[in-house]
């Protein structure tokens, strides 16, 4: 009798890039030259975690067959690359708003406390042949990651430009996280 818990030799590919991109998502957040401004603080840790969605999705498209999947790691690529750019674009004027020092120590020791749960659970998603329901599990935690930064970076003074990209990290991904749990109780995988 075959063993049905072996992973496919698909399976192994796709979750040896997945934890290759999370341990460079994880390197890339805490690698990143913090100031003594919030809102440049959140820009540069927040674009190698989208960047990381991207590449994750991507990767989800090798090896899906799920239109309604397909169509969503597309959305996720799409949102992901867009707040990118709109974040690199408002890093200078992000760079120049000075934090007051109790506002960053409060800001960051929260921000830390969002991306250890977050690296935690994305690192202990269930692994499994079933590569949709992995990827939605793997992805809930990522998207409620951000929203949780960008809720917490709400709570203080940032730069005008970023203040509606905040919104719009809130606004989508709490859409798409909300999509991934449906998918997963139609797939009969509730929670996580």
């Amino acid at each position: 009798m075959a063993n049905t818990y072996l992973l496919t030799d698909a399976s192994k590919r796709y979750l040896c890039r997945y934890y290759r991109t999370l341990d460079e998502m994880v390197q890339g957040v805490t690698t990143a030259r913090l100031t003594q401004s919030i809102s440049h603080n959140f820009v540069v840790q927040m674009i190698p975690h989208h960047r990381a969605a991207v590449q994750i999705s991507e990767d989800l498209l090798e090896v899906s067959d799920s239109r309604t999947l397909r169509l969503l790691a597309r959305r996720i690529i799409d949102r992901q690359n867009q707040c990118v750019a709109r974040m690199e674009a408002a890093l200078p004027a992000c760079t120049q708003l000075a934090t007051p020092q109790m506002d960053l120590r409060l800001y960051q020791r929260r921000t830390d406390l969002i991306l250890r749960e977050m690296f935690a659970a994305m690192g202990a998603a269930p692994e499994g042949n079933r590569l949709d329901a992995v990827f939605l599990r793997q992805m809930l935690p990522h998207h409620e990651g951000a929203v949780r930064m960008a809720r917490n970076a709400l709570r203080y003074e940032v730069c005008l430009e970023l203040a509606p990209i905040l919104r719009s990290i809130i606004d989508g991904q709490c859409g798409e996280a909300g999509q991934m749990r449906a998918l997963l109780r139609r797939m009969g995988c509730p929670g996580r």
